[in-house]
């Protein structure tokens, strides 16, 4: 099925007399005639469901439909983005191991990296998203287990060169790891470009609407975990949490990552999506073509209108004939490069400040990429805890403010933003 029919259908087939909605299983725990039933679930001999911190069926259709949108093999949903960009690296990583990924990522996945899980004794080398193959090279090490980045960054908008990253993580027997949430599969599908694993903060475009907070991971099934048995043990040798179990053996290359993840990870942090929210999610999943074409379209025709303002002294809108990242957004992202606008205001910080004040339509809000358009100053919310240097190397100036454009009239959303930016 094409990807429009697949945001309504995929994941979920009604027999008759079922409901036509993915249904809402909300329930913590599921029957079992004997207790020898249950025993081949948690031997993982047999599939089904026995504990919704592990597993839940509402979820697991709406993570199969992702799955289908993205073309991976195996997909998983959580309790948020942050949850999903932590799984996805300490699903094959561990103390005295190392990572390296894009310095142009979102402040909270940089302080989760830098700080968070540096503390856990994972370290990490942050590389400009523009780095040549040389510069990539370079920053991988013996104990590198992944190379990360953000399709579009947030919020700096950096478009990454997916083939170039692949290129080098797979010549060092490593995955890429590409967080795909502004983009969406609508706009670009990593998997295509050579992304081993993809996660989603589905809180944003793919809920669209602010209404449920979630993440996700998606595998593509193509990286060979078995070939370089000695950086991935945890996949390839046996698990004594689960009977000697060895992943890739059990469940192929096409499910191993996000098996492990689920029986491993999930059991021991229960980072678990409420069977409601997933299922907002797939509600959320259904109109998203419909939303990016006019986030889309929105977002350009404000970019425009902001980069013959006066009192605008930049934009970055890679969909902008003449942006740095044009051409790789003409590669990666022929439909669009997502709603999200980041821009400068003559006047620093103070000027960037007094501008959001005088916003009517447009919300102040640290949310981003849903229906409705709200705007943020990065570094004094989302990045705060970055000093000068770092929010140097992200992208984010004191004077960036990101503009999440929505899905209203366009000339509602100029007209405030014009009222706005008068002296």
């Amino acid at each position: 099925m094409k990807f429009d029919t697949n945001c309504l259908h995929a994941g979920y087939k009604p027999a008759g007399g079922e409901p036509r909605n993915i249904p809402i299983i909300q329930s913590t725990t599921f029957r079992y005639e004997t207790s020898e039933d249950m025993g081949k679930l948690f031997d993982l001999e047999a599939s089904g469901y026995f504990y919704t911190r592990l597993q839940n069926p509402t979820s697991d259709a709406v993570a199969a439909r992702l799955c289908a949108l993205e073309g991976g093999t195996a997909a998983m949903l959580l309790s948020s983005g942050q949850a999903a960009n932590f799984f996805a690296i300490f699903n094959i990583a561990s103390a005295g191991d190392h990572i390296v990924s894009s310095a142009s990522i979102y402040g909270g996945t940089y302080n989760l990296f830098a700080v968070t899980m540096k503390r856990m004794g994972i370290s990490f080398t942050f590389v400009s998203p523009d780095a040549s193959e040389e510069e990539l090279a370079k920053a991988m090490q013996p104990n590198t287990k992944a190379l990360f980045g953000e399709t579009i960054a947030n919020p700096a908008l950096t478009v990454l060169d997916i083939e170039r990253f692949a290129k080098v993580a797979h010549a060092h027997g490593v995955p890429l790891i590409v967080d795909n949430t502004f983009a969406t599969p609508y706009l670009c599908r990593p998997f295509e470009w050579g992304a081993d694993i993809v996660t989603h903060s589905t809180t944003k475009y793919l809920d669209g609407h602010a209404a449920a907070v979630g993440g996700a991971i998606v595998d593509s099934g193509n990286f060979d975990w078995d070939r370089y048995s000695d950086k991935f043990p945890g996949l390839t040798t046996p698990d004594d949490s689960y009977h000697g179990v060895t992943y890739t053996k059990k469940f192929g290359l096409e499910g191993a990552y996000i098996t492990k993840a689920t029986v491993q990870l999930m059991r021991d942090f229960g980072s678990t999506p409420a069977p409601m929210n997933s299922w907002l999610l797939g509600m959320g999943m259904e109109t998203l073509p419909l939303r990016m074409q006019k986030h889309c379209a929105n977002a350009l025709a404000v970019a425009k209108f902001l980069q013959g303002h006066p009192n605008v002294s930049w934009v970055h809108y890679a969909g902008l004939e003449g942006d740095q990242y044009y051409d790789l957004a003409q590669k990666y992202l022929p439909k669009g490069c997502c709603g999200v606008v980041s821009f400068g205001v003559k006047g620093g910080r103070s000027g960037a400040e007094r501008f959001m004040a005088k916003l009517e339509l447009c919300s102040i809000a640290t949310h981003v990429a849903d229906a409705k358009t709200c705007v943020l100053h990065p570094a004094s919310a989302t990045h705060r805890q970055m000093n000068d240097e770092e929010l140097l190397a992200a992208g984010v100036g004191p004077d960036l403010v990101r503009l999440s454009v929505g899905i209203e009239d366009v000339n509602d959303l100029i007209a405030d933003l014009a009222r706005a930016l008068e002296d």
